[in-house]
C-alpha cells in the first residue's frame, strides 16, 4: 500500500506556495486543537484513514513560536496485510507561517524510513538528517540550497488555507515551490472553478485545485489529483481524488475538531 503514502504526498505537493521576502501571513482560518479525519478508498474498499493535527501547545524553535501540525495515515481492513503506518510532520511559524522543522516516519511492510530536515530560511539552507531503522541514530546528513521562505510538504498545504482565492478566475494557475526529498518542486496549481458538494460533516462550496504533477509511474494523465476546499472561514479540505495508473484512490472527510471558526 505505498500508494495510499504517495496519495498523501501528492495533496501536499498541491500546496506548496512559494513568496520572496520575509513576511508575516494573516491567519484567521486554523489554530492549536484542529483536528480532521478522513477515510481513504481504493478501488472500493476502505483502505486508509488519514488524520490531520494542530497540537494544544505552542512549540518554540529558534527562538520562535511554531505550530506542531501531525498527518497521520494508517490501513485499514483487509489493507492491514500489507501495514502502512506513516506519520508527516512540520514545525510551522505562527507568524511568518514557514517551516523550521519537519519529519517522516514511514512504516509500510518492512520498509523503514525516519527523516528530519532543519530549514534556515537566512542562510537558504536545508539540512537533512536521516536515521537508522530504529530512528535513534542519524545515519546521514546532507545540506541543501533552498529559495526563501520555501515550504515542506505538510505546510504549504496549511499556508494555501490562509491565501485569498476569492479573486480566483477558472483556468487561473498558480505557480508553487517547496522543497521535499532532496529536491525543489515547482508546480502549477490551476483553479477548476466552484462546486457544491455533501459530507459526512456539512454542505459547503468549495473551490477545486488540480496540481500539475511531475512524471511519475503512480498517477495518470498531467493533471490527476482534484482537491475541494471549503469556501467558508476554515477552508478545510474535504475531498480529494486521484486516478491511478491502476483503479482510483479517494479521499473524504468523516470528521473535523477543533475548527478555529465553528
Amino acid at each position: 500500500m505505498h500508494v495510499i503514502s504517495k496519495f498523501l504526498l501528492s495533496i501536499a505537493v498541491a500546496g506548496l506556495i512559494f513568496t520572496q521576502g520575509k513576511r508575516e501571513v494573516q491567519n484567521d482560518h486554523f489554530t492549536m486543537g484542529e483536528e480532521l479525519t478522513f477515510k481513504v478508498k481504493y478501488l472500493f474498499f476502505n483502505a486508509a484513514e488519514a488524520k490531520m493535527t494542530i497540537s494544544n501547545i505552542v512549540y518554540q524553535i529558534n527562538g520562535r513560536p511554531t505550530y506542531k501540525i501531525d498527518v497521520h495515515g494508517r490501513t485499514l481492513s483487509i489493507f492491514r496485510i500489507f501495514y502502512v503506518k506513516d506519520n508527516w510532520g512540520t514545525y510551522l511559524d505562527t507568524a511568518r507561517l514557514i517551516p523550521h522543522i519537519s519529519y517522516r516516519h514511514i512504516e509500510e511492510g518492512n520498509y523503514r524510513k525516519h527523516e528530519q530536515v532543519i530549514f534556515d530560511h537566512d542562510k537558504g539552507e536545508a539540512t537533512m538528517n536521516l536515521f537508522d531503522r530504529e530512528n535513534k541514530r542519524i545515519t546521514e546528513t546532507t545540506t541543501y540550497d533552498i529559495t526563501p521562505n520555501v515550504q515542506d510538504i505538510v505546510s504549504g498545504f496549511y499556508l494555501l488555507r490562509t491565501m485569498d482565492l476569492s479573486n480566483l478566475k477558472q483556468g487561473e494557475a498558480i505557480n508553487i515551490k517547496g522543497f521535499f526529498d532532496k529536491t525543489s518542486y515547482n508546480i502549477n496549481l490551476t483553479f477548476e472553478g466552484k462546486e457544491r458538494i455533501s459530507t459526512k460533516v456539512g454542505t459547503f462550496d468549495t473551490f477545486i485545485f488540480s496540481p500539475t504533477m511531475p512524471s511519475n509511474k503512480l498517477f495518470s494523465g498531467e493533471k490527476p489529483v482534484k482537491v475541494w476546499i471549503t469556501d467558508d472561514a476554515n477552508r478545510i479540505p474535504v475531498r480529494i481524488n486521484a486516478k491511478l495508473v491502476v483503479g482510483a484512490l479517494n479521499m473524504e472527510i468523516t470528521e473535523a475538531k477543533g475548527l478555529r471558526n465553528p
